[in-house]
């Protein structure tokens, strides 16, 4: 027993440090020391400055990271250069147009993150890997991009009651080189999260107007069907109508001195900025509110219903099927089968039919339990024949009454009664309730569990 005991680990000593020699003698003494709070002997603390600069240094050891850090910094620069020039010219248009830039410090973070997303693994606290956190960072980016709309209109709006100068020194430098950086940034960088949104998300109105030019362009120009059809990236729409507004702006300013052109058109990427993120916002919310998405809720019940059709398989319940992360479907589902049915060939069957559509997929079977406990029992085994009554009827001859159960009063058994107390309650005209039980007098303790005959 004692070398059982021993190799049990201590674990609160293991984690205890004395050093002797420089005085630590409290277990040497005769006064008691206690421990307080949790003890983690086998995990010790990290800061979080400390888990948060290991995790930078993972993303960073991939090459493709290294690469999106480079234009993250060209950007930041970039956005630095565009707001003193910004305010050297005193252009509200210019400012929003540099709001376009530091969404793109957003967009390059939100594809680190999704480089960071690839190489983690399912833990006990996130059980479905940490991709959410991707569509949480695009949702947080598209907010931001609003927000900025907002403020823009907001300045608008007091620039309008007091309009202020306009340098055009910069104006059209700012603009063109605002929208080259962009561009770069766009193309030049691969973010998966930014590009499956674009593609998934429904079309903002910029867009469908813009769609309806390229039709009737490419009707005259069949050669830029590819390049204009089925609908332009947003990004780069966004780009270029934010470019014609400040060329549209110098020209003004600079011929006619006309400030408020620069007013308006700030107005006007503010609105276009809005309209462009606002339909990405409400797809990643859809996403992070665990919704089915629409177009495929006609391929699951397609699917449910085909599945229900197979042998053993009697009833789906409690179905839910939610969009996990970007162009991941998660559902779980609980199947109802028969008592001889196969369970793990109905499952099988069941999850051939999902997984095509539902990449993560919980399938829970169980089968059907019709039997149920029978809620009588007698208290002898010796059956029991009531008397004759006093109305002459012979009870003998009658079909058999149900048994009784005791009623059971605080844990105690009731005793029994003899068979002339029970002459007597078969006697007494007491009415039968809905649900089938005899209204007793509760002194006599007892009660019929059927139904009314």
């Amino acid at each position: 027993m004692m070398s059982g005991y021993s190799s049990i680990p201590d674990l609160i000593s293991s984690s205890v440090n004395l050093d002797l020699a420089n005085g630590d003698q409290s277990l040497l003494t005769s006064r008691k020391t206690y421990t307080s709070g949790t003890i983690h002997p086998f995990t010790p603390a990290r800061s979080t400055l400390h888990v948060l600069k290991g995790e930078i240094s993972s993303v960073l050891q991939i090459p493709e990271a290294k690469k999106i850090c480079l234009f993250l910094i060209f950007n930041i620069i970039s956005s630095i250069i565009l707001l003193l020039w910004c305010h050297t010219t005193n252009s509200m248009a210019l400012t929003a147009y540099t709001y376009l830039t530091i969404f793109d410090i957003f967009s390059i973070l939100t594809c680190l993150l999704s480089i960071w997303v690839q190489i983690q693994k399912p833990t006990p606290a996130f059980s479905f890997g940490y991709e959410r956190f991707e569509v949480l960072a695009v949702f947080a980016s598209t907010m931001l991009a609003q927000l900025g709309s907002f403020f823009i209109l907001k300045e608008s709006v007091e620039a309008l009651l007091q309009q202020p100068e306009i340098h055009t020194g910069r104006l059209l430098v700012g603009g063109v080189f605002a929208c080259s950086v962009h561009l770069v940034v766009t193309f030049g960088v691969k973010n998966r999260a930014m590009n499956h949104i674009v593609a998934a998300s429904s079309s903002s109105w910029l867009q469908e107007h813009m769609s309806d030019m390229s039709e009737s362009l490419c009707s005259v120009v069949p050669g830029l069907r590819k390049l204009l059809l089925p609908r332009i990236n947003p990004f780069v729409l966004i780009a270029l109508t934010g470019g014609v507004s400040l060329f549209v702006t110098y020209i003004l300013i600079d011929t006619k001195l006309y400030y408020s052109a620069d007013t308006w058109a700030a107005v006007g990427i503010a609105i276009m900025m809005f309209g462009t993120m606002a339909p990405m916002s409400i797809y990643t919310a859809k996403i992070l509110l665990q919704t089915t998405p629409s177009h495929i809720l006609g391929q699951l019940d397609k699917v449910l219903r085909e599945a229900s059709t197979l042998d053993g398989v009697l009833e789906f319940r409690q179905e839910h099927f939610w969009t996990l992360s970007f162009g991941t479907l998660a559902g779980s589902v609980q199947v109802r089968v028969r008592r001889d049915a196969d369970e793990q060939l109905v499952l099988a069957h069941v999850y051939s039919r999902l997984s095509n559509l539902v990449s993560l997929l919980t399938i829970q079977i169980f089968k059907d339990d019709w039997t149920r406990s029978t809620g009588y029992s007698m208290m002898s085994s010796a059956p029991f024949i009531p008397a004759a009554t006093s109305h002459g009827q012979d009870r003998a001859n009658s079909p058999p009454l149900p048994p009784f159960i005791p009623y059971q009063g605080q844990g105690v058994q009731a005793p029994m009664t003899s068979a002339v107390d029970i002459n007597r309650i078969l006697s007494s005209q007491a009415p039968y309730s809905q649900t089938g039980r005899i209204n007793i007098n509760p002194s006599n303790q007892y009660s019929y569990m059927g139904g009314a005959s």
